[in-house]
């Protein structure tokens, strides 16, 4: 049992009471709660001082916090778990987001790329805060190699999928790589690539190397190597991370702190960095997660929370995520139920798409 969920077990129901409606209060306005606009609303009569006590007492259990003397009471991040994990009413998934979501989904083209992006414009809209979507990596297995030069600092590679998708990547090759090295290395990797996904070559293409290092010229051997490094770095590729509806966060937040804070968070997105960690964060759990301020690496600066939720492709395997993340007082009742739909919605539509 976790230090809050046992404070939470010997809370007494007004205790309770109290703590929920500051919390709700505060996730609905943002501003903090005063003992007298409390004892309107409580089940039981009380006075404004008995709930004053109440407040003091859940200030020193570390579930509340005063933003200035006068001020009343709002949750703290440890405050905001507790909620969550023991108060937190999830409802049902509303009519209206179900039917945005769909609206958006069923005018997707049959590129996987186009449909991910319309999921992420509908969950930012729908939810008023930024959308997150990881998308798969490709795995078809690939068809031919080829390395095409564009100057002498800067090469192409382009992969055939059997499925006819094509990428081209474009990246420095070694110093002194000639037409015929470059043949060389794609005649290399087209031999060992033939039938195997991406994921499967790198170690393919090593064991390969070892095996017969004396018969491929350096050269060659040095552009393999550096194509490896390449995709190495392909399995967190930029385009991956999906981000819309940066501006609703912006316009959620007040003063300059809270300004700071997001930019901090959207400079990391811009850089993408952590990209494979976000979806460590929903491998990690079943279903919906959900962060709050500092409880993860990715977001912690900037103080927002993420609620995100896996979604898996026909054969059950974590291919990608979903998520929204916003200012810490998020409405979690109504994300959770519209992040978990999309995920599985994603889920359908990819495993229908074969």
């Amino acid at each position: 049992m976790t230090d809050s969920s046992k404070i939470f077990e010997e809370m007494n129901d007004r205790s309770r009471e109290v703590f929920r409606r500051v919390v709700e209060s505060y996730l609905d306005t943002g501003d903090p709660v005063g003992s007298r606009t409390l004892t309107r609303s409580l089940s039981e009569s009380v006075s404004a001082a008995t709930i004053r006590n109440v407040m003091q007492d859940l200030e020193y259990l570390g579930l509340l916090d005063s933003p200035h003397v006068s001020a009343g009471r709002v949750p703290t991040q440890m405050g905001l778990r507790m909620f969550v994990d023991g108060l937190l009413e999830v409802g049902d998934l509303d009519t209206g987001d179900r039917e945005k979501i769909d609206a958006t989904l069923g005018n997707n083209s049959g590129d996987v790329g186009a449909m991910l992006d319309s999921v992420s414009t509908a969950l930012s809209g729908v939810t008023q805060g930024a959308s997150l979507v990881l998308a798969p990596k490709h795995e078809a297995p690939i068809k031919h190699i080829e390395f095409v030069s564009l100057a002498h600092d800067r090469a192409l590679v382009v992969l055939v999928f059997a499925d006819g998708h094509v990428e081209n990547r474009l990246f420095t090759p070694p110093l002194g790589q000639t037409p015929s090295s470059m043949r060389e290395a794609a005649n290399f990797l087209n031999a060992v690539a033939e039938g195997r996904t991406l994921s499967e070559l790198g170690s393919a293409v090593k064991q390969e190397i070892a095996k017969r290092r004396q018969e491929i010229d350096s050269l060659a051997r040095d552009m393999v190597e550096n194509g490896l490094a390449l995709w190495a770095d392909g399995e967190e590729q930029p385009e991956r991370l999906i981000v819309r509806g940066r501006a609703n966060l912006l316009g959620a937040e007040g003063n300059d702190e809270d300004l700071d804070r997001i930019r901090t968070l959207f400079d990391d997105l811009e850089r993408k960095r952590d990209i494979a960690d976000f979806l460590q964060l929903a491998e990690d759990g079943d279903g919906v997660r959900i962060f709050i301020g500092s409880e993860n690496k990715l977001f912690s600066l900037s103080g927002s929370s993420l609620v995100v939720s896996p979604y898996m492709n026909a054969d059950r395997k974590i291919v990608g995520a979903v998520g929204v993340i916003g200012p810490k007082r998020l409405n979690y009742g109504r994300i959770v139920p519209i992040v978990d739909y999309t995920a599985q919605l994603v889920g359908k539509l990819l495993s229908d798409r074969g």
